[in-house]
């Protein structure tokens, strides 16, 4: 479990990293923003789309192993060992760096139109590809497809492993053993509703139907505001963060109460 934490963990911080400082330079700027290279804008959407799609896989994963460590808890050893989480792990970038590299290939091989303003925090896909001039059918097929891929299908098997796991913890075990496997998924259950939520919202619908201002609200809060709440959500819910925590505020309490009976 801390070793997809750990992944997960560094995917947060290049996310934010290959987002958040051009967006608040951005906000530095005069009305009119400043020309991007498109260059520019092609790696800036890439690294999204690879950093983004590998959390979703990465979850996913995370998930499966959740499923292994209740359901088949004497198994569990034998089933995740070291080498299979490198191997969800190489496989969750593998598969976020491919779809990035067709979907950006796909929309920058569209004519754009020349003064196009990105209406957006970041050159997201759907802020750029709606610049295009030409036909964009296909782009937007593709899309859609990788919102299938990314979204859906992982959202779906994570429901699946989840139910079959509250089985298991409400059907066997004390309160206590049922109390610690639920808060074990409930972190991780919470991280993939806001994920998967947000990003459903964002990239499902077709372009026809968008508010491209809406859209930038909602950017924001995925960008900024969820991965805040992450490390809030795993610490919070894990027991051995609580411990630790609880032993930091007794030591504390006790440490001025001390301090106050020699003065």
């Amino acid at each position: 479990m801390y070793f997809f934490l750990g992944a997960l963990s560094a995917v947060e911080v290049a996310y934010t990293l290959a987002l958040t400082p051009r967006m608040l330079a951005g906000f530095l700027l005069p009305p009119g923003g400043q020309a991007v290279a498109p260059s520019t804008c092609a790696a800036q959407m890439g690294l999204f789309v690879a950093l983004g799609g590998s959390e979703c896989l990465l979850l996913a994963a995370m998930a499966l192993d959740r499923y292994l460590a209740i359901c088949h808890p004497l198994y569990y050893p034998q089933l995740m060992t070291a080498g299979l989480c490198w191997v969800l792990l190489a496989c969750s970038c593998t598969g976020g760096s491919v779809l990035a590299v067709g979907l950006t290939s796909a929309i920058f091989q569209l004519p754009f139109c020349h003064g196009g303003l990105v209406n957006h925090v970041f050159c997201d896909l759907p802020a750029v590809l709606v610049l295009a001039c030409g036909n964009r059918k296909l782009q937007e097929y593709v899309l859609l497809v990788a919102c299938l891929l990314l979204l859906v299908l992982p959202l779906f098997l994570i429901l699946l492993s989840y139910t079959r796991v509250l089985v298991v913890i409400l059907g066997v075990g004390d309160a206590a053993g049922r109390r610690k496997a639920f808060n074990t998924v409930a972190s991780h259950l919470t991280v993939a509703v806001l994920h998967y939520g947000c990003a459903t919202a964002m990239y499902s619908r077709p372009l026809s139907s968008r508010s491209l201002e809406e859209d930038k609200l909602v950017s924001l809060i995925y960008i900024n505001l969820t991965p805040l709440l992450y490390p809030a959500i795993y610490t919070l819910r894990n027991r051995d963060m609580q411990g630790a925590l609880q032993r930091a505020i007794s030591q504390r309490t006790s440490g001025t109460a001390h301090q106050a009976k020699l003065t």
